[in-house]
């Protein structure tokens, strides 16, 4: 596995993937960046190095979908919830029981909610999108500021504008 660091508004980020696929986006906890694995080694190349072009895009504004291979390792359950968070558009919330409906199981918001949690591919993946039910952001791997980080960031800038006013 190759790994390589991302500095960003919300902290440095740990990419991983390997000759086929990002497998991995770490956020940094108490301040600091996640250390790799023992047996990973530092590159940039292949998915990783596209990873970290598309997520400077991203964060400089100029990005708002990913086209990158993925391998997010989880049960069926979890990919399916995975697959289901890249079509929440850029910009956009749904709550956990909108996406445990259109995962086809309407009852099961915390277990949707488990498996968004376990998202080993945070950002690209967009489970910071996931709201509650009552608008609230709720709890988030990288830390409610920074899924509120994430959310101003895609927020419109006419929708900016008219805050102000």
């Amino acid at each position: 596995m190759n790994y390589t660091y991302l500095d960003t508004p919300i902290g440095t980020l740990l990419i991983a993937g390997d000759h086929e696929a990002v497998r991995r986006i770490d956020f940094p906890k108490n301040g600091r960046a996640r250390l790799p694995e023992q047996d990973w080694t530092e590159s940039s190349r292949g998915p990783v190095g596209q990873a970290v072009k598309q997520l400077r895009e991203y964060f400089a504004g100029r990005r708002v979908d990913f086209d990158l291979p993925l391998a997010p390792k989880g049960t069926e359950f979890q990919r399916t919830v995975w697959r289901n968070l890249q079509d929440i558009p850029y910009g956009k919330t749904i709550s956990y029981g909108e996406l445990a409906k259109r995962v086809g199981n309407p009852k099961a918001s915390r277990a949707v909610g488990a498996a968004n949690g376990q998202n080993p591919i945070p950002i690209v993946i967009p489970c910071h999108r996931v709201i509650g039910a009552n608008g609230k952001l709720t709890g988030f791997g990288g830390g409610l500021p920074t899924k509120e980080a994430l959310l101003a960031l895609e927020t419109p800038r006419e929708q900016k504008q008219l805050k102000l006013t």
